[in-house]
């Protein structure tokens, strides 16, 4: 049987530069029996062959996978500074650490596709407003991250449900939908993922 390899310039370039290639592949058997493939079909008798296997970010990861409770020796890598953001904005400690949990999974260099960075997923509008120079330095992120919830609860008039969903998706959007959580699936994980976290810390703090 006559096999033909149809891969395209451009994921040879990438190849060659990145190491290897990422993309899906795809195949059909002509008349003839020649097999032929391609990342690139413009072709409807080209089917999927090889799924290229996409790794979440590790926000993404965190939001998507199943609840992982951090015990007190994770979390206490972190304590200091949190407890300082706790002490300064009158928040439950537990609250900083929930929203940690669900945000970084306690990765001080996790990044989102949206351009949050940080423990505590600061976009760089958000670090600006609370003067956080350094989105990837704890201290400042916990502090800024930390302000930000504090006045997101105040808004929301200590709904902490809203001020948790006004933190993954926007305040604009929470007061768009009425003063309800938006229906949005990431946020509508989110928030009982926050709030699962924050039960569980209040009773082992």
């Amino acid at each position: 049987m006559q096999t033909r390899f149809l891969l395209s310039f451009a994921l040879l370039v990438s190849a060659v530069s990145a190491g290897i290639a990422h993309a899906d592949i795809y195949r059909y058997v002509d008349a003839e029996g020649a097999v032929h493939f391609t990342n690139v079909p413009q072709d409807s008798r080209f089917k999927v062959y090889l799924k290229e296997k996409r790794k979440a970010d590790p926000v993404t990861e965190t939001l998507a996978g199943e609840i992982h409770y951090y015990d007190e020796k994770e979390r206490a890598r972190y304590a200091k500074p949190i407890q300082d953001a706790a002490k300064a904005t009158r928040l439950d400690a537990a609250l900083i650490h929930a929203v940690i949990s669900a945000e970084s999974g306690y990765n001080p260099f996790a990044r989102s596709r949206k351009g949050a960075a940080g423990l505590m997923q600061l976009m760089p509008e958000t670090a600006k407003r609370y003067g956080v120079k350094n989105r990837l330095d704890p201290a400042q992120n916990i502090s800024g991250g930390a302000r930000y919830l504090r006045d997101l609860i105040r808004m929301f008039n200590n709904d902490l449900q809203l001020a948790v969903a006004a933190y993954n998706a926007g305040e604009n959007a929470v007061v768009r939908a009425g003063n309800r959580i938006p229906p949005y699936q990431e946020t509508m994980t989110y928030v009982p993922r926050v709030m699962s976290y924050y039960r569980k810390y209040r009773t082992t703090s």
